[in-house]
């Protein structure tokens, strides 16, 4: 490569420390791009700083408390604009959880090294589909008339990343196998809304998502069962241990059986955890 140019972990730094949505996801969609095209390559040694602790943000959207953020019926175009406000508000949070994982956890020795680069182009790709559908919801929003940042938000996605900044294994357990696994659960009832409502080009936008979603658990299905294996635990028993550790919200059903079964996603992992209808802790 260009001795000049960046190698592509500094790319993946600059999208996170890209503030503006729009251009985080143009950054993002680079970086997978350029690894691509094989025009960057991954450093070697791995720098040893890490990723700051949060990603840059925009002064837009407001941050509220969880369970501040506005509801209204999909019945109204408030409604839908509101629900397609905080899709958006996940997908651009997704993009930095993607990123971060692969900054973050690039040179990690929960990691098997033969494996290192299959990681690393794995969590690209899914940034590149959350950056992905940012812009579809985002061109929808401003398709109703209104735009992300209009509404506010709140940071539940990222506290649970700096809760498990420093455990490869924690952050694989509770963001694509706690968070994006809950999105698997409910999307369809919101395409049924929306197409309800009569509103289908969202409801399509929602189906994009949801398909690739469904990749995205798997991925961080495979990647857990890995670590797991390599440190020499049952993947079952670790994922109740993480979840009950790092995740304070509980599990709660109804569960989407057959997309999580898609995305090779056991229900011994999670019914468990469901069982005693109790907060986990």
């Amino acid at each position: 490569m260009n001795g000049q140019a960046a190698d592509l972990r500094e790319m993946a730094l600059a999208v996170l420390q890209t503030p503006d949505p729009r251009a985080k996801a143009a950054a993002a969609r680079a970086v997978c791009r350029s690894l691509a095209d094989g025009d960057r390559s991954w450093p070697s040694p791995w720098p040893a700083a890490g990723p700051a602790e949060n990603p840059a943000r925009p002064e837009r959207p407001q941050r509220v408390p969880p369970g501040k953020t506005p509801r209204r019926r999909l019945g109204s175009l408030e409604g839908r604009i509101a629900l397609l406000h905080a899709i958006a508000h996940i997908e651009f949070n997704a993009i930095d959880l993607a990123f971060d994982m692969a900054v973050r956890f690039g040179a990690d020795p929960a990691l098997d090294e033969a494996k290192r680069l299959d990681f690393l182009s794995d969590w690209i790709h899914v940034g590149d589909d959350e950056a992905r559908h940012f812009g579809l919801i985002a061109d929808r929003l401003e398709a109703l008339g209104s735009a992300y940042g209009e509404l506010p938000a709140h940071d539940g996605l990222w506290d649970a990343a700096r809760t498990t900044r420093h455990d490869l294994a924690a952050r694989l357990a509770i963001a694509p196998l706690v968070l994006e696994a809950r999105g698997l659960d409910v999307t369809p009832g919101m395409i049924d809304r929306l197409n309800s409502a009569g509103d289908t080009i969202s409801a399509g936008i929602l189906k994009i998502i949801y398909t690739d979603e469904i990749g995205h658990v798997a991925t961080g299905m495979r990647w857990f069962k890995h670590v797991c294996n390599i440190a020499g635990d049952a993947p079952e028993a670790r994922y109740h241990s993480l979840v009950q550790q790092y995740y304070q919200g509980g599990l709660k059903p109804p569960f989407n059986t057959d997309a999580r079964d898609q995305a090779c996603f056991p229900a011994d992992y999670y019914l468990p955890l469901a069982a005693t209808g109790a907060p986990l802790a």
